[in-house]
């Protein structure tokens, strides 16, 4: 019989204030089941820069009943954190399609985020329709001596 995957669920108001508690929450279930403070640093800055594009993007900054809903999955050997929101969606092949040198050469500010994001988890995952809504999906593989550590639950 296969085990059901531990979930820890937060849904939260899309405002600024609100990244503070969001990376808490994430950087101590990180900690939690064994991640070191390196790679649970690059898991908070990922999400908290995913919650960041929900704010100003896919809301607009507009302080309304927005939410931001986060799921975060313990597998035996990863954690996975999808991001949700019901924001105005965009074009992300556009955004990946961006040739950085270009992008670096034009000395613009901002728009790196999810090239970020990449970087820092191990699978990412965007599903996004404009005008609609973005799912985020990001996981990161708990190593340990350069290997796949399985998870210990403490159910």
């Amino acid at each position: 019989m296969k085990k059901e995957k531990t979930k820890y669920k937060l849904k939260i108001p899309s405002k600024t204030d609100n990244l503070e508690l969001i990376r808490s929450f994430v950087s101590n279930i990180a900690v939690k089941v064994g991640f070191d403070a390196d790679e649970t640093y690059k898991i908070e800055l990922a999400v908290d820069e995913a919650c960041a594009n929900v704010v100003k993007h896919a809301y607009e900054q507009k302080h309304t009943d927005h939410q931001i809903d986060l799921v975060i999955e313990l597998d035996v050997d990863k954690l996975v954190i999808i991001i949700s929101d019901q924001g105005r969606g965009f074009d992300v092949k556009k955004i990946l399609s961006k040739d950085m040198k270009e992008y670096l050469a034009e000395m613009r500010v901002g728009g790196l985020g999810i090239h970020l994001i990449k970087a820092l988890m191990d699978d990412v995952e965007f599903i996004s329709k404009p005008g609609a809504s973005t799912q985020v999906k990001m996981t990161k593989y708990l190593m340990k001596n350069g290997k796949v550590e399985v998870v210990k639950k403490n159910e």
